[in-house]
């Protein structure tokens, strides 16, 4: 199985920065896109950011200019570096991977969560 294991959440003010890291290990033969997701109280989960292997990004257009994704291939990891943070950015934040587990499968992982709070 994959595991994937999320670092760098926590409190800051508005206008701060965090970083996020994820981790993926396991049985992984390749990683194709990772990315980023966040899920605010009572909202549905929604798509912050997300690069390819090849290094191509997408952002939601309400962290495009403030959040940067990165990924380093050979280690298995994504960051999301946060900057110029508000209070509607306040969700868990949870990567995702989709991993190819063999020459004929991939299938997305999820990691636990990790809790971003703004506040004002």
């Amino acid at each position: 199985q994959v595991q994937l294991v999320e670092s760098g959440g926590g409190l800051v003010q508005a206008g701060g920065s965090l970083r996020l890291s994820c981790a993926a290990s396991g049985i992984i033969l390749n990683i194709n896109a990772m990315g980023w997701y966040r899920q605010a109280p009572g909202k549905q989960r929604e798509l912050v950011a997300v690069i390819t292997r090849g290094g191509t990004t997408n952002y939601a257009d309400s962290v495009k200019e403030r959040f940067t994704i990165s990924r380093d291939n050979a280690k298995n990891t994504v960051n999301l570096q946060m900057n110029s943070l508000k209070p509607e950015d306040t969700a868990v934040y949870y990567c995702n991977a989709n991993v190819q587990t063999s020459f004929s499968r991939a299938y997305d992982f999820w990691g636990q969560g990790t809790q971003v709070t703004v506040s004002s």
